[in-house]
């Protein structure tokens, strides 16, 4: 993933980079820079210092988009056009203005919910089918299992919701740092949460029978 990112918006969409002192960096040294720092040289055209900023970010990036999405090329494509952003538009960034973390995230959402509205044609996705497996399945496969259902139980989440709700559980943002990307009151990401945790118990209730046969198997 990291590596198709950061060809895929290097190699045609980056023009040549402007010389510079800071250009003598060696790699280690700019991974030790801040975001604001690294934006500091992608300003002057560092692309050394975009791909560093693109390693620090990209694997988070893509699993906010792919849990939003359920979509591997989709969450791809997301983050590519992001990351393409900040190439394109480096002049634009004030340092201290915002974390650049916030940004991406705020970008990467609004994006994800681009596409969501964009591809819907009907009602919420279905649960992902359980196996009819015989016995003897390892501890491991009956735990994937109910990972699935968990996450086939998101998936089907009002977009906002499922927004909240990936942020707060798997990236462990607090409801603020979520207010400010989703750009709502903290007040309206608890809602979110709450609702979202509601409708998770009603799903998963349903299922409860197959959640309780994957680990009371012989």
């Amino acid at each position: 993933m990291k590596n198709a990112t950061m060809q895929s918006v290097s190699q045609s969409d980056i023009p040549e980079t402007v010389t510079t002192k800071s250009q003598l960096l060696q790699a280690r040294d700019l991974v030790a820079l801040s975001d604001d720092e690294l934006l500091g040289l992608i300003a002057l055209g560092q692309e050394e210092a975009f791909q560093a900023l693109v390693e620090r970010h990209v694997d988070r990036g893509y699993a906010v988009a792919y849990r939003i999405l359920q979509d591997g090329p989709e969450a791809e494509d997301v983050l590519q056009d992001a990351f393409l952003q900040v190439w394109t538009r480096r002049g634009n960034w004030k340092a201290g203005r915002a974390k650049f973390s916030t940004w991406l995230f705020k970008v990467v959402t609004n994006r994800c919910i681009d596409l969501l509205r964009k591809n819907r044609t009907s009602a919420m996705d279905e649960l992902p089918d359980l196996k009819d497996d015989s016995s003897n399945q390892s501890a491991i496969l009956e735990m994937q299992e109910a990972i699935d259902l968990l996450e086939g139980a998101v998936a089907q989440l009002p977009d906002q919701q499922r927004i909240a709700i990936v942020f707060s559980y798997n990236e462990s943002m607090s409801n603020s740092e979520i207010a400010e990307i989703m750009e709502t009151s903290v007040s309206a990401v608890e809602s979110l949460l709450k609702r979202g945790r509601q409708k998770l118990r009603q799903i998963l209730k349903a299922h409860s029978s197959d959640i309780l046969s994957l680990f009371t198997q012989p």
